[in-house]
């Protein structure tokens, strides 16, 4: 299993419009990282960009899992790699079941030198340990047969992308924001789950507004990201204070391009 992702200078453009502006970020297997920071930051932007999406555009910069360079691989190449996303807002794939997703899924990350539809885990075994990790998440057996994430709601999806992320097992995990749209007792739920089958094997980048995910996941380092630019890191105090009293102190010494644009163009109009 891999055991660094590094993250050097990372500038990253979105229909050439530039979003990441030289990011720079460590992790090392079995350290939980929280990244925080105001809407249109950057943040859901650098875990797109780390698992490969087309549409982010890496323009500068490195990422590198131990001495294998990322940017030369695609979003599959990169999950059978050790990396995983839980997205913010999952696609639904109508007319596939989820336990079906899961066994091409788990046998792709564990046998990536198979062909495509040869030589899946055996169903029996599949079944057993499909079993035990949605018990585990208090998941109904029947959520199983359902049509991945078509119909669900947001706290349904989100445990969907735990149990995903459960299966398959990755060296290194991105949260983007799993705690979005769920009530207290799902948000509370979901850090125990994270933290279960995160720990020492699994580094693990949770991008979140609130304290809640990290309940059960104390970070060992809190980064917070301004404008497309982590500015400021500290400890698991870090996002304590943030949460309780917002960014005005990050934007105050670290200024805020982003929203100053905003304040210039409406004073113009």
């Amino acid at each position: 299993m891999a055991d660094i992702l590094k993250i050097t200078d990372l500038h990253v453009s979105v229909e050439d419009k530039p979003i990441l502006k030289g990011v720079d970020l460590t992790i090392r297997r079995g350290e939980t990282h929280a990244l925080m920071g105001p809407n249109g930051s950057g943040k859901s932007t650098l875990g797109l960009a780390i698992m490969g999406h087309p549409r982010y555009e890496v323009t500068s910069g490195q990422i590198m899992l131990d001495d294998v360079d990322l940017l030369e691989l695609e979003a599959d190449e990169r999950a059978k790699a050790g990396l995983f996303m839980a997205f913010q807002r999952p696609t639904s794939i109508p007319g596939v079941k989820l336990a079906d997703f899961l066994r091409h899924a788990t046998t792709n990350i564990r046998r990536p030198e198979r062909k495509e539809g040869e030589d899946l885990i055996p169903m029996r075994e599949f079944r057993k340990e499909l079993r035990e990790k949605m018990d585990h998440l208090r998941m109904n057996a029947d959520f199983a047969r359902r049509y991945v994430n078509e119909g669900f709601s947001g706290g349904e999806m989100k445990r969907a992308e735990i149990l995903q992320m459960a299966m398959l097992r990755p060296s290194f995990a991105v949260l983007d924001e799993t705690d979005s749209g769920l009530d207290v007792d799902a948000v509370r739920l979901a850090s125990e789950s994270i933290a279960e089958i995160g720990g020492k094997d699994m580094g693990v980048l949770i991008i979140t507004h609130h304290d809640k995910l990290l309940e059960h996941n104390r970070p060992d380092v809190t980064h917070v990201m301004l404008d497309g630019r982590i500015v400021e890191t500290g400890g698991p105090e870090l996002a304590v204070e943030l949460h309780q009293n917002g960014y005005d102190r990050i934007r105050a010494k670290y200024g805020d391009e982003s929203s100053a644009l905003a304040a210039a163009a409406t004073e113009e109009g």
